[in-house]
């Protein structure tokens, strides 16, 4: 018996199947468009919080330079130990 294709491609039927579906270039298109305007918009509003530095420390206890046991939070208002507030 002969094989007889089912659906007889057009000439230029092998470059179309090669293509994504147009659905799958639009929504690749939709999420390349909102990453790029998210992208524009967080450089337009700057860093979240400038004042943070790094630990300037080799790492491990989070305090950095820090001495006093309190890991940095001493300077915050409401944060007394055992004041009784």
């Amino acid at each position: 018996m002969a094989d007889i294709p089912l659906s007889p491609r057009p000439v230029g039927g092998t470059f179309r199947s090669l293509l994504p579906p147009p659905a799958l270039c639009g929504f690749l298109l939709l999420l390349a468009l909102v990453f790029a305007v998210s992208y524009a918009v967080g450089s337009a509003a700057g860093p979240v919080a400038p004042g943070i530095h790094g630990t300037g420390g080799t790492g491990g206890s989070g305090g950095g330079d820090d001495d006093s046991g309190d890991g940095g939070m001493g300077d915050m208002p409401g944060m007394s130990h055992g004041g009784g507030e």
